[in-house]
Protein backbone atom coordinates (compact mmCIF):
# COMPACT_ATOMS: atom_id res chain seq x y z
CA UNK A 1 0.00 0.00 0.00
CA UNK A 2 2.57 2.40 0.95
CA UNK A 3 4.63 1.34 -2.60
CA UNK A 4 1.08 2.93 -4.02
CA UNK A 5 0.84 5.75 -2.16
CA UNK A 6 4.71 6.77 -2.94
CA UNK A 7 3.71 6.06 -6.66
CA UNK A 8 0.38 8.31 -6.81
CA UNK A 9 2.30 10.92 -4.78
CA UNK A 10 4.95 11.22 -7.45
CA UNK A 11 2.39 11.40 -9.80
CA UNK A 12 0.16 14.04 -8.30
CA UNK A 13 2.93 16.22 -8.38
CA UNK A 14 4.26 15.61 -12.02
CA UNK A 15 0.66 16.06 -13.36
CA UNK A 16 0.73 19.22 -11.10
CA UNK A 17 4.25 20.60 -12.67
CA UNK A 18 2.72 20.03 -16.11
CA UNK A 19 -0.15 21.79 -15.22
CA UNK A 20 1.24 24.49 -13.22
CA UNK A 21 -1.18 23.72 -10.51
CA UNK A 22 0.25 24.68 -7.05
CA UNK A 23 0.03 22.30 -4.22
CA UNK A 24 -0.42 22.40 -0.61
CA UNK A 25 1.12 19.63 1.33
CA UNK A 26 -0.79 17.96 4.06
CA UNK A 27 -0.45 15.87 6.50
CA UNK A 28 -1.73 15.79 10.32
CA UNK A 29 -2.59 19.21 9.74
CA UNK A 30 -1.07 20.05 13.36
CA UNK A 31 0.76 23.19 11.86
CA UNK A 32 -1.16 24.11 8.80
CA UNK A 33 -1.26 27.62 10.88
CA UNK A 34 2.31 28.06 11.03
CA UNK A 35 4.08 29.55 8.31
CA UNK A 36 2.43 31.97 5.43
CA UNK A 37 -1.13 30.61 3.64
CA UNK A 38 -0.74 28.24 1.31
CA UNK A 39 -3.28 28.60 -1.32
CA UNK A 40 -3.41 25.15 -3.82
CA UNK A 41 -4.53 22.00 -4.20
CA UNK A 42 -4.47 19.42 -1.58
CA UNK A 43 -1.51 16.89 -1.90
CA UNK A 44 -2.64 14.48 1.22
CA UNK A 45 0.42 12.43 2.45
CA UNK A 46 -0.89 10.93 6.02
CA UNK A 47 -1.57 7.58 4.47
CA UNK A 48 1.76 7.17 3.57
CA UNK A 49 2.64 6.10 7.40
CA UNK A 50 4.46 3.50 9.18
CA UNK A 51 7.94 2.40 10.79
CA UNK A 52 10.22 1.16 8.64
CA UNK A 53 13.24 -0.11 10.66
CA UNK A 54 14.07 0.17 14.34
CA UNK A 55 17.14 -1.25 15.54
CA UNK A 56 17.12 -0.04 19.27
CA UNK A 57 20.83 -1.30 19.47
CA UNK A 58 21.54 1.34 16.29
CA UNK A 59 20.16 4.28 17.77
CA UNK A 60 18.21 4.65 14.46
CA UNK A 61 14.50 5.03 13.35
CA UNK A 62 13.55 5.19 9.31
CA UNK A 63 9.97 5.92 9.69
CA UNK A 64 7.58 7.45 6.45
CA UNK A 65 6.45 10.73 6.96
CA UNK A 66 2.82 10.42 7.48
CA UNK A 67 3.71 8.13 10.25
CA UNK A 68 1.82 9.79 13.34
CA UNK A 69 4.60 11.20 15.93
CA UNK A 70 2.50 9.60 18.47
CA UNK A 71 3.56 6.35 17.50
CA UNK A 72 7.03 6.93 17.24
CA UNK A 73 7.59 8.41 20.22
CA UNK A 74 5.98 5.27 22.05
CA UNK A 75 7.89 2.73 19.79
CA UNK A 76 11.04 4.64 21.31
CA UNK A 77 9.52 5.07 24.62
CA UNK A 78 9.20 0.45 24.66
CA UNK A 79 13.23 0.56 24.15
CA UNK A 80 14.19 3.43 26.89
CA UNK A 81 14.80 5.61 23.79
CA UNK A 82 13.67 9.16 22.71
CA UNK A 83 13.79 11.48 20.57
CA UNK A 84 15.92 14.16 22.19
CA UNK A 85 15.11 17.18 20.24
CA UNK A 86 11.63 16.71 22.12
CA UNK A 87 9.54 18.04 19.15
CA UNK A 88 6.40 19.60 19.88
CA UNK A 89 3.57 17.79 18.65
CA UNK A 90 0.87 20.94 18.62
CA UNK A 91 -2.30 18.29 18.09
CA UNK A 92 -3.15 14.69 17.96
CA UNK A 93 -2.74 14.57 14.36
CA UNK A 94 1.12 15.49 14.25
CA UNK A 95 2.89 13.42 12.00
CA UNK A 96 6.92 12.67 11.59
CA UNK A 97 6.61 14.64 8.10
CA UNK A 98 5.36 17.89 9.80
CA UNK A 99 7.91 17.53 12.48
CA UNK A 100 10.91 17.70 10.37
CA UNK A 101 9.23 20.12 7.86
CA UNK A 102 9.03 22.93 10.38
CA UNK A 103 12.16 22.01 12.55
CA UNK A 104 10.75 22.64 15.41
CA UNK A 105 12.13 21.30 19.04
CA UNK A 106 11.34 21.72 22.15
CA UNK A 107 12.99 22.97 25.82
CA UNK A 108 15.86 20.26 25.25
CA UNK A 109 17.10 22.22 21.80
CA UNK A 110 19.89 23.90 23.06
CA UNK A 111 21.51 20.36 25.25
CA UNK A 112 20.76 18.03 22.95
CA UNK A 113 20.43 19.97 19.13
CA UNK A 114 17.91 20.76 16.67
CA UNK A 115 15.78 18.28 14.88
CA UNK A 116 17.60 19.39 11.88
CA UNK A 117 20.77 17.88 13.62
CA UNK A 118 19.25 14.38 13.84
CA UNK A 119 18.21 13.62 10.72
CA UNK A 120 20.46 11.46 9.09
CA UNK A 121 18.93 10.96 5.37
CA UNK A 122 15.45 11.52 3.54
CA UNK A 123 13.52 10.23 0.57
CA UNK A 124 11.74 12.94 -0.87
CA UNK A 125 9.64 13.64 -4.31
CA UNK A 126 10.92 16.77 -5.88
CA UNK A 127 8.66 19.43 -7.82
CA UNK A 128 9.37 17.27 -11.23
CA UNK A 129 7.68 14.41 -8.98
CA UNK A 130 11.03 12.33 -8.96
CA UNK A 131 11.71 10.28 -6.03
CA UNK A 132 15.10 10.93 -4.78
CA UNK A 133 17.49 9.39 -1.92
CA UNK A 134 19.82 11.43 0.61
CA UNK A 135 21.78 10.56 3.18
CA UNK A 136 21.76 6.95 4.92
CA UNK A 137 20.69 5.10 8.19
CA UNK A 138 24.34 5.59 10.13
CA UNK A 139 25.67 7.98 12.46
CA UNK A 140 28.90 9.46 10.80
CA UNK A 141 29.99 12.53 8.65
CA UNK A 142 29.78 12.16 4.91
CA UNK A 143 31.11 14.26 2.83
CA UNK A 144 29.51 17.00 0.20
CA UNK A 145 26.05 18.77 1.16
CA UNK A 146 23.80 17.39 3.47
CA UNK A 147 20.65 17.56 1.40
CA UNK A 148 18.41 15.59 3.66
CA UNK A 149 19.08 17.97 6.60
CA UNK A 150 18.27 21.13 4.12
CA UNK A 151 14.33 19.21 3.92
CA UNK A 152 14.28 20.58 7.98
CA UNK A 153 12.81 23.98 8.23
CA UNK A 154 11.66 24.10 4.67
CA UNK A 155 8.07 23.74 4.93
CA UNK A 156 7.99 21.57 2.25
CA UNK A 157 8.80 24.22 -0.20
CA UNK A 158 11.63 22.05 -1.87
CA UNK A 159 10.35 18.45 -1.79
CA UNK A 160 7.68 15.93 -0.41
CA UNK A 161 8.77 14.08 2.61
CA UNK A 162 8.37 10.55 2.10
CA UNK A 163 10.86 8.24 4.60
CA UNK A 164 13.35 10.35 7.36
CA UNK A 165 15.46 8.39 8.93
CA UNK A 166 16.51 9.34 12.43
CA UNK A 167 18.99 9.68 14.95
CA UNK A 168 17.61 8.93 18.44
CA UNK A 169 19.12 8.44 22.03
CA UNK A 170 18.33 6.45 25.67
CA UNK A 171 16.18 8.52 27.96
CA UNK A 172 17.96 9.64 31.07
CA UNK A 173 18.26 7.88 33.93
CA UNK A 174 17.19 10.25 36.21
CA UNK A 175 15.83 14.18 35.75
CA UNK A 176 14.38 16.48 38.35
CA UNK A 177 13.05 20.10 37.55
CA UNK A 178 14.08 22.75 40.25
CA UNK A 179 12.24 26.25 40.41
CA UNK A 180 13.36 29.77 42.43
CA UNK A 181 11.74 33.05 42.09
CA UNK A 182 13.57 35.97 40.38
CA UNK A 183 13.90 38.41 38.17
CA UNK A 184 14.94 38.17 34.32
CA UNK A 185 17.94 39.84 34.77
CA UNK A 186 19.29 37.39 37.54
CA UNK A 187 17.73 34.35 35.30
CA UNK A 188 19.75 35.14 32.27
CA UNK A 189 22.89 35.81 34.49
CA UNK A 190 22.11 32.23 35.60
CA UNK A 191 21.66 30.18 32.83
CA UNK A 192 24.75 31.91 30.88
CA UNK A 193 26.92 30.94 33.42
CA UNK A 194 25.65 27.52 33.99
CA UNK A 195 26.11 26.90 30.35
CA UNK A 196 29.81 26.88 30.24
CA UNK A 197 29.84 24.81 33.35
CA UNK A 198 29.78 20.21 33.89
CA UNK A 199 26.18 20.56 34.70
CA UNK A 200 23.80 18.42 33.14
CA UNK A 201 21.18 20.62 31.91
CA UNK A 202 18.21 19.68 29.55
CA UNK A 203 15.82 23.07 29.87
CA UNK A 204 15.63 26.23 31.41
CA UNK A 205 12.70 28.61 31.48
CA UNK A 206 12.32 32.29 32.85
CA UNK A 207 8.20 32.47 32.95
CA UNK A 208 7.90 35.86 33.88
CA UNK A 209 8.67 35.50 37.73
CA UNK A 210 10.34 32.42 38.37
CA UNK A 211 13.50 30.16 36.82
CA UNK A 212 12.88 26.68 36.09
CA UNK A 213 15.52 24.08 35.35
CA UNK A 214 15.43 20.36 34.21
CA UNK A 215 18.40 18.42 34.75
CA UNK A 216 19.23 15.25 33.18
CA UNK A 217 20.93 12.38 33.46
CA UNK A 218 22.88 9.84 35.87
CA UNK A 219 21.13 9.73 39.20
CA UNK A 220 24.15 10.47 40.88
CA UNK A 221 25.11 13.27 38.72
CA UNK A 222 21.57 15.21 38.61
CA UNK A 223 21.50 14.73 42.52
CA UNK A 224 24.93 16.52 42.72
CA UNK A 225 23.76 18.88 40.29
CA UNK A 226 20.75 19.57 41.94
CA UNK A 227 22.49 20.23 45.19
CA UNK A 228 24.89 22.73 43.34
CA UNK A 229 22.11 24.69 41.80
CA UNK A 230 19.91 25.15 44.65
CA UNK A 231 16.14 25.78 44.22
CA UNK A 232 12.81 23.92 45.19
CA UNK A 233 11.86 20.82 43.74
CA UNK A 234 9.16 20.79 41.27
CA UNK A 235 6.76 18.04 41.59
CA UNK A 236 5.09 18.09 38.31
CA UNK A 237 7.88 18.96 36.46
CA UNK A 238 7.29 16.70 33.45
CA UNK A 239 3.78 17.98 33.33
CA UNK A 240 5.46 21.52 33.61
CA UNK A 241 7.50 20.72 30.05
CA UNK A 242 5.22 18.81 28.21
CA UNK A 243 2.69 21.72 28.90
CA UNK A 244 5.63 24.57 27.86
CA UNK A 245 6.32 22.37 24.74
CA UNK A 246 2.97 22.40 23.66
CA UNK A 247 2.14 26.12 24.21
CA UNK A 248 -0.53 24.95 27.04
CA UNK A 249 1.25 26.47 29.25
CA UNK A 250 -0.66 29.84 30.94
CA UNK A 251 1.53 31.89 29.00
CA UNK A 252 0.22 31.48 25.63
CA UNK A 253 -3.17 31.69 26.21
CA UNK A 254 -4.94 34.51 24.47
CA UNK A 255 -5.18 35.66 21.21
CA UNK A 256 -2.13 38.24 20.62
CA UNK A 257 0.19 37.61 17.95
CA UNK A 258 2.81 35.54 19.24
CA UNK A 259 6.30 36.64 18.24
CA UNK A 260 9.89 33.88 18.86
CA UNK A 261 12.71 36.25 19.28
CA UNK A 262 16.01 34.18 18.39
CA UNK A 263 18.88 35.65 20.20
CA UNK A 264 22.19 35.58 21.73
CA UNK A 265 22.10 34.22 25.26
CA UNK A 266 23.71 37.21 26.82
CA UNK A 267 21.03 40.08 25.18
CA UNK A 268 19.93 41.64 28.04
CA UNK A 269 15.81 41.89 28.31
CA UNK A 270 14.57 43.98 25.38
CA UNK A 271 11.99 46.62 25.67
CA UNK A 272 9.59 46.48 23.78
CA UNK A 273 5.83 46.23 25.28
CA UNK A 274 3.55 42.47 26.06
CA UNK A 275 4.06 39.41 27.71
CA UNK A 276 7.76 37.94 27.90
CA UNK A 277 8.65 34.54 28.58
CA UNK A 278 12.57 33.20 28.16
CA UNK A 279 13.59 29.73 27.13
CA UNK A 280 16.90 27.54 25.58
CA UNK A 281 19.17 29.68 28.32
CA UNK A 282 18.37 33.13 27.22
CA UNK A 283 17.97 31.89 23.04
CA UNK A 284 14.89 31.65 22.93
CA UNK A 285 11.87 34.50 23.56
CA UNK A 286 8.78 34.57 23.03
CA UNK A 287 6.55 37.68 22.99
CA UNK A 288 2.81 37.55 23.55
CA UNK A 289 1.21 41.21 21.98
CA UNK A 290 0.23 43.51 19.50
CA UNK A 291 3.46 45.00 18.39
CA UNK A 292 4.19 46.81 15.51
CA UNK A 293 6.32 44.24 13.35
CA UNK A 294 8.98 46.72 12.36
CA UNK A 295 9.86 46.98 15.61
CA UNK A 296 10.13 43.99 17.38
CA UNK A 297 12.23 43.31 14.24
CA UNK A 298 14.44 46.14 14.11
CA UNK A 299 14.88 45.42 18.26
CA UNK A 300 16.04 41.56 17.18
CA UNK A 301 18.44 42.58 14.69
CA UNK A 302 20.05 45.25 16.64
CA UNK A 303 20.96 42.09 19.49
CA UNK A 304 21.91 40.18 16.32
CA UNK A 305 19.44 37.87 16.19
CA UNK A 306 15.81 37.60 14.52
CA UNK A 307 12.30 37.20 14.96
CA UNK A 308 9.02 35.29 13.50
CA UNK A 309 5.60 35.79 13.81
CA UNK A 310 5.10 32.53 15.01
CA UNK A 311 1.24 32.63 15.75
CA UNK A 312 -1.90 34.94 15.01
CA UNK A 313 -1.24 38.08 12.98
CA UNK A 314 -1.22 38.30 9.18
CA UNK A 315 -0.16 34.94 7.60
CA UNK A 316 -0.33 36.67 4.56
CA UNK A 317 2.31 39.04 4.89
CA UNK A 318 5.90 38.78 6.38
CA UNK A 319 5.99 35.74 9.01
CA UNK A 320 9.65 34.65 9.04
CA UNK A 321 12.53 37.51 9.44
CA UNK A 322 13.38 38.95 5.84
CA UNK A 323 16.36 37.98 3.76
CA UNK A 324 19.01 39.96 2.78
CA UNK A 325 19.51 40.06 -1.00
CA UNK A 326 22.06 37.93 -1.26
CA UNK A 327 20.51 35.23 0.80
CA UNK A 328 17.31 35.56 -1.01
CA UNK A 329 18.99 35.08 -4.54
CA UNK A 330 20.19 31.68 -3.01
CA UNK A 331 16.76 29.74 -1.87
CA UNK A 332 15.46 31.35 -5.09
CA UNK A 333 18.48 29.23 -6.72
CA UNK A 334 17.59 26.22 -4.90
CA UNK A 335 13.88 26.41 -5.40
CA UNK A 336 14.30 26.00 -8.66
CA UNK A 337 16.71 23.75 -8.81
CA UNK A 338 14.15 21.21 -6.56
CA UNK A 339 10.82 22.91 -7.90
CA UNK A 340 11.54 24.46 -11.36
CA UNK A 341 7.68 25.09 -11.52
CA UNK A 342 7.38 26.52 -8.18
CA UNK A 343 4.48 24.08 -7.07
CA UNK A 344 5.35 22.73 -3.86
CA UNK A 345 3.70 24.96 -0.76
CA UNK A 346 4.33 28.03 -2.75
CA UNK A 347 4.96 31.16 -0.68
CA UNK A 348 4.81 29.30 2.89
CA UNK A 349 7.98 30.30 3.74
CA UNK A 350 8.62 33.48 1.21
CA UNK A 351 6.17 35.55 -0.84
CA UNK A 352 8.98 35.30 -3.45
CA UNK A 353 9.18 31.51 -3.29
Amino acid sequence: MSGDLKAQIAEQVREAAAEGTPLNIVGGASKAWYGRTVAGESLDIAGHAGIVDYEPRELVIRARAGTPLAEIVAALAESGQHLPFDPPAFGAGATLGGTIACNLSGPSRPYAGAARDHVLGARIVNGRGEVLEFGGQVMKNVAGYDLSRLMAGALGSLGVLLDVSLKVLPIPESHVTLVKDCNPRDALAAMNGWAGKPIPLSATCFDGNRMIVRLSGTETAVQHAAQRLGGDAMPDGDRFWADLREHRHAYFAGDMPLWRLSLPTTTPPIDLPGKWLIEWGGGQRWLHGEVDPVHIRAAAQAAGGHATLFRGGDRNGSVFNPLPPAMLALHRRLKRSFDPAGILNPGRLYAEL
